[in-house]
């Protein structure tokens, strides 16, 4: 509801912005509405492979950093308090006026009483279950500016806004725990975030190359540094999308299972999907989900053989074989 509340602040919120503003905007989805804003001033930030897409096949001019001066920074909140806060700093670095946009879901009731706390606030705008406000740039909230990419464990470094920016996730080192001593010559970790599956995958024996896929660019550049093996292959894609070279001998996946905060098990099963069209027919899948989340469907339309590991209360492990669906 973006587009409504800027509308409503333009209407009558007392919020001005001229036709010839060069806006620049920070981490909008595809859900996100820009239309009160002149498409070809606009400049949107975003990491995240399918919105850049989105955004990109729309008209905008997209890109995955900040960079540069503006006239006007709109920064879309999002479920990262600390990725948010990074973004408003940043934007109040980069241009004049800053408008901060999210969902009370997201915490924006929060962000706007920090921000009060450090500059003149105006607004905000009330509706839909979300708030919008603006104040000028400068550098109130230099504090909040993000710092170097910092070890979430020994050995590897993570950024506020990726996923299991703390330190290690337990399901992901419960599948890598799992895996057999041989994975094949070409395997790839779908999904792949920071880099920690794969770290672990590249100690079997026979690898030639490891392919990590993964929509989050802050997170693959993680991965980057975070396995240094000339072995692993980078790709910035949609797994759902992504076709390498030549078919697969094994699949190794943790995947997401959320659009924003809301729970989409579709998800997974695209994962799966993916994983059965990237595969060789003989392929082999090694995946982990929580456990209260239903796959075991899509796994059996997918694949001949599916077996699933003991895991524990909080996740499931499988392991599947020979894809059943070849597309592509």
């Amino acid at each position: 509801m973006t587009g409504l509340r800027l509308s409503l602040a333009l209407e009558t919120g007392g919020l001005s912005l001229s036709d010839d503003s060069r806006v620049v905007v920070l981490y909008p989805t595809r859900e996100t509405d820009l239309a009160p804003l002149n498409r070809d001033q606009v400049t949107v930030v975003t990491g995240f492979y399918p919105d850049f897409t989105y955004f990109e096949q729309a008209g905008y001019t997209c890109t995955t950093d900040l960079d540069g001066d503006f006239d006007v920074a709109l920064v879309c909140a999002g479920r990262s308090r600390d990725k948010t806060r990074a973004a408003i700093a940043r934007a109040a670095h980069h241009a004049s006026l800053v408008i901060v946009d999210g969902a009370k879901t997201d915490g924006i009731d929060a962000l706007l009483r920090a921000c009060r706390k450090r500059t003149e606030v105006h607004g905000p705008i009330n509706k839909a279950h979300g708030k919008l406000f603006w104040f000028d740039g400068g550098p109130a909230h230099d504090d909040w500016r993000p710092g170097p990419a910092r070890e979430a464990v020994s050995g590897f470094v993570t950024v506020p806004g990726v996923f299991s920016a703390d330190g290690i996730d337990p399901a992901s080192k419960a599948l890598a725990e799992s895996l057999p001593t041989k994975l094949g010559r070409q395997v790839a970790d779908l999904g792949a975030g920071w880099g920690y599956i794969s770290a672990q995958a590249l100690g079997r024996d026979g690898i030639e190359e490891i392919h990590l896929v993964e929509a989050e660019h802050d997170a693959l550049a993680c991965a980057r540094h975070n396995v240094s093996d000339p072995r692993a292959k980078f790709h910035w894609h949609d797994v759902r999308t992504w076709q390498p070279d030549e078919k697969l001998d094994t699949v190794l996946m943790n995947p997401p299972f959320h659009t924003g905060r809301t729970a989409s098990p579709a998800l997974g099963r695209e994962f799966i999907a993916a994983a059965a069209r990237v595969l060789k027919p003989s392929g082999h899948l090694w995946m982990v989900a929580n456990r209260h989340l239903p796959y075991e469907a899509a796994l059996t339309e997918s694949f001949a053989e599916v077996t699933p590991i003991v895991g524990d209360t909080r996740f499931k492990l499988f392991h599947a074989r020979r894809p059943s669906r070849q597309r592509g």
